[in-house]
């Protein structure tokens, strides 16, 4: 699923397709990605136009256009952007194609269409923002601190919550609490301010990583190196992972440096 560092790989995809580059024509192939927009309404209001600077909140990106609406893209759990040429052979999950001058071409690609494109305005964007919490890679100690702390569930079910913090998701929450030796299992409000302030840190450092990586990077030094393999064993200790469901997804973590 795309998170954080996906999404900022995904932004500096649409930056390198070219400066402010504008969009000579739209096709969209499957109308189930779209939210809220008609396919007539978003040539209409979209074609034409050059691309602003795109910028991230949490797991969505804005896409302002010169004069006209925002293009907002959410990834859900496999959608992604890939800057080709307009010649390229599409694939069967490209679902909205964006051509760029004549030699570019931007493209949304998803395989289970779980969320999509949208056009927002000012208010409208607006309301995506206000429902989530600050962004995980500009969230401040003691906000994250006091954040956590009146959460009543579990530290990874707070930390998966986007109305918390955005970004942040099942891959990077077990790799953040596994860095900072925390039982993704702690209630939230009992955390001490020593581990509140080494998961802010460690979340610092992996997301730092996992953006120059463009994903969470399944290094064998890291546990998403190691979570899928048929006997995982912590890469630190060298004990049998553990593995059960926390906020609802499969959850990894080593007993022994987690305890």
């Amino acid at each position: 699923m795309p998170e954080l560092p996906d999404v900022e790989g995904f932004r500096e995809v649409l930056m390198s397709c070219g400066r402010r580059p504008c969009i000579t024509d739209i096709e969209v192939r499957d109308a189930g990605v779209l939210r809220g927009v008609t396919v007539n309404r978003l040539r209409r209001e979209v074609k034409g136009r050059r691309l602003g600077k795109a910028w991230r909140h949490g797991k969505w990106l804005f896409v302002p256009t010169d004069g006209g609406p925002t293009l907002v893209f959410h990834f859900g759990m496999t959608g992604s952007l890939l800057c080709c040429s307009p010649d390229d052979p599409i694939a069967p999950h490209d679902r909205v194609l964006l051509t760029l001058g004549h030699t570019r071409g931007l493209r949304y690609r998803d395989q289970r269409k779980l969320q999509g494109v949208r056009l927002a305005g000012d208010c409208d964007i607006a309301r995506i923002t206000d429902r989530l919490g600050p962004d995980a890679s500009t969230v401040s100690g003691p906000e994250f601190g006091e954040l956590l702390s009146e959460r009543r569930g579990s530290v990874k079910s707070a930390l998966m919550d986007q109305s918390v913090i955005a970004g942040l998701g099942n891959l990077l929450c077990d790799e953040i609490l596994w860095r900072a030796r925390v039982d993704p299992r702690t209630p939230a409000r009992n955390l001490s301010e020593t581990e509140l302030r080494r998961i802010h840190t460690t979340m610092g450092r992996v997301l730092e990583a996992s953006v120059r990586a463009g994903c969470v990077p399944p290094r064998r030094s890291w546990l998403t190196g190691r979570r899928d393999d048929s006997e995982p064993l912590c890469p630190r200790c060298r004990r049998s992972l553990c593995s059960t469901r926390v906020a609802g997804r499969r959850t990894v973590w080593c007993p022994g440096c987690q305890a």
